[in-house]
């Protein structure tokens, strides 16, 4: 456009008409470019982190609305949170916590060292519903040193200790809203929570008091969508920013070849096991389980539930990590031998309670899965059950022969060692080399034992070891900061930001 023939109140008027118009662009770019919406398969069943199991509560509010004395990052370090800086003495056993200064609760209050008491006697007492109670049991004292300095004893050296304490299960709380979290959390994270629409979506808003560094994101709600079909419409229409463990891999080809889009396949703490019930005929019969995990062919779970993305896994531990041992071929698909250890078991015409959770890995798996023990002799009857449903029947009730779930935690091999788990292993031998690697510093040692942890469930076929599961992401390809990996079970929104 020529502007020399406007006269200068023509010239001024465009100016501010001009003025206003970008304004209003910037206005409402800037309202879009702070709220976000991530999109979750599962809806937790509280939002509680230390009075619940499932990985949905801590995929909400783990390092965006509670914080723990230390936590992970994107890489699976472990970093400082509300404890800046901490001294271990020489013995190993006593830890010295020196908390940051002018941390807040979100109702106003005052963290300081004891919350952190609270939190941590709170965790590890005897009526403790802490679903992790076992991070907490070498604990032997919490001593308030000052407002700002905590004292915590353990009853041996114990090399995981801050790495324990960076899970969802050990963030701080406060006494007076303690007993209210699951459905109004009130913690020290960066966001604050706003509103549950049950069945529907949970909103968080942006702290403007938070102690540490401050959030570019105004707003964040998570919207649950279970069904995959549902999931992909969503994305297409751009109703969600982005949902970082995708429920549709089959759809993941077609997200990524669009412009507006980018995929992310990462990895997770995921080991996807088909869980059995240790204790309960005829799966205590060890025969029964080894022949239940040679009629499973892992490849064609992946590819036919997964599309291909996963990794096979033999033992219950993560493949990237750097002890990981490959023990696949230990329970290789032979339907075979899964005959014949049967036979040896004095076992015919069986009948196994299949109970699958919402999961699409376990939905879909459960279905092959069946189709492939039906080869064997073993048949199924499938029950599928909603979250709240599958933790009061098979993780709590123990109520289920078989089912299928990810177990998303970090480093979670321990979990075999307790004797109330849901599978109901508890084995002395496996909890003996526990125990040692708990005392144990040395690397070289600690390797060894975390082999032989791995060695030793394997041999037991405790479960049937399927795939690590992938983090198979797509967002928005404006949207900057998500976690690619997930060392730990959180959609971190701390980093997360629009670009231009």
């Amino acid at each position: 456009m020529n502007f020399n023939h406007l006269t200068s109140h023509k010239m001024r008027a465009l100016a501010a008409s001009c003025a206003v118009a970008a304004f209003m662009v910037s206005s409402t770019a800037h309202a879009m470019n702070t709220d976000v919406t991530i999109g979750m398969q599962l809806e937790p069943p509280n939002l509680d982190p230390t009075g619940g199991a499932a990985a949905a509560i801590d995929e909400v509010v783990y390092a965006n609305v509670f914080e723990g004395l230390t936590r992970f990052g994107p890489d699976g370090s472990v970093n400082p949170a509300l404890a800046a800086s901490w001294e271990i003495s020489e013995d190993g056993t006593v830890y010295t916590f020196k908390l940051n200064d002018g941390v807040k609760f979100h109702d106003g209050s005052d963290m300081n060292a004891d919350d952190v008491k609270f939190s941590l006697d709170r965790a590890r007492a005897e009526d403790s519903t802490n679903a992790q109670k076992a991070l907490f049991a070498g604990i032997t004292s919490v001593d308030v040193v000052d407002p700002l300095t905590v004292r915590v004893t353990l009853d041996k050296p114990n090399g995981s200790f801050l790495f324990n304490m960076a899970w969802g299960d050990a963030v701080i709380v406060a006494p007076e809203t303690a007993d209210n979290n699951a459905s109004n959390p009130v913690g020290t994270g960066p966001f604050t929570f706003k509103n549950w629409a049950k069945g529907d979506a949970v909103m968080l808003t942006r702290n403007a008091d938070y102690w540490g560094e401050a959030v570019k994101l105004e707003n964040v709600t998570f919207k649950f969508i279970s069904d995959p079909t549902a999931a992909f419409a969503a994305m297409m229409a751009e109703d969600i920013d982005a949902f970082p463990v995708f429920p549709a891999p089959e759809n993941l080809a077609q997200l990524g070849a669009d412009p507006r889009f980018e995929v992310v396949v990462g990895s997770t703490e995921g080991e996807t096991i088909l869980a059995m019930n240790n204790k309960k005929a005829p799966l205590d019969n060890i025969k029964v389980r080894q022949a239940i995990t040679h009629a499973i062919d892992r490849q064609a779970i992946i590819d036919g539930a997964m599309f291909g993305y996963g990794t096979p896994i033999g033992t219950h531990f993560a493949p990237h990590n750097p002890d990981y041992v490959d023990l696949t071929a230990q329970s290789a698909y032979d339907p075979e031998k899964a005959k014949a250890l049967l036979q040896e078991a004095g076992v015919s015409d069986l009948t196994l309670t299949l109970k699958l959770p919402p999961p699409s890995y376990a939905r879909r798996g459960g279905e092959i899965i069946a189709a492939q023990l039906r080869e064997v002799g073993i048949d199924t009857e499938i029950s599928n059950l909603e979250w709240a449903q599958w933790l009061e029947q098979a993780f709590r009730g123990k109520d289920f022969d078989l089912t299928i779930v990810s177990h998303t935690e970090p480093f979670d091999i321990g979990i075999y060692a307790r004797d109330d788990y849901y599978f109901q292993y508890g084995d002395a031998d496996f909890k003996a080399i526990m125990d040692d690697l708990k005392g144990e510093t040395d690397p070289a040692k600690r390797s060894a034992l975390i082999a032989a942890a791995q060695q030793k469930i394997a041999d037991d076929a405790v479960n049937g070891y399927l795939f690590q599961l992938a983090r198979t992401g797509v967002a928005n390809a404006k949207l900057k900061g998500l976690w690619e990996n997930a060392p730990t079970q959180a959609n971190d929104m701390t980093g997360v930001y629009w670009s231009e």
